[in-house]
């Protein structure tokens, strides 16, 4: 039985997309397939970088079939059979975490940091001068209100000593 490593992607909502910026990704995420072994790969949702990297991964897939897409849902515990369908159009297979099961609003910044732990590889498209508009703390104390999700995230990744590429439009 091969173990592949895994791969998550987290960055901003708004993406400045070049074909440049999509050429750097593409070549990373076939680096990580060939050099790495990686063989699976983590994808949140409601960021234009998500959307690019599942682009580029399916085409991948490809070439590499036994690569697989997995989603992380961070809304919708239970969904019936059409939802899951609908999903499996786009992905390989689908898991809601259960540790984010009463996160509310914040589920988003919980299920990437299970993203994280469960990755060995994180790539980001993050920018520094980003500031999203100012949030307020819940009492798990996850935001305060100069960093973003895609941040705190970086941050957490950072703490948990995980290989981390920065790409964005300013690094390609």
């Amino acid at each position: 039985m091969i173990i592949f490593a895994t791969c998550c992607f987290i960055g901003h909502r708004v993406i400045e997309y070049t074909i440049e910026l999509e050429q750097k990704l593409r070549e990373y995420i076939e680096y990580l397939i060939l050099n790495k072994n990686v063989g699976c790969f983590l994808f949140g949702s409601r960021s234009k970088f998500d959307e690019l990297c599942l682009k580029i991964v399916t085409e991948l897939k490809i070439k590499y079939p036994y690569i697989k897409r997995i989603y992380v849902r961070a809304e919708f515990q239970n969904i019936d059979k059409s939802y899951e369908e609908y999903l499996l159009k786009s992905y390989d297979e689908t898991f809601f975490p259960k540790q984010i099961q009463n996160a509310g609003k914040f589920s988003y910044v919980e299920r990437n940091q299970i993203m994280i732990d469960k990755s060995d590889y994180c790539v980001f498209y993050y920018k520094e001068n980003y500031i999203p508009p100012t949030k307020k703390a819940n009492k798990r104390g996850l935001f305060n209100k100069c960093n973003s999700g895609t941040k705190l995230a970086l941050d957490y990744a950072k703490q948990k000593k995980k290989e981390i590429v920065i790409i964005n439009k300013n690094n390609v």
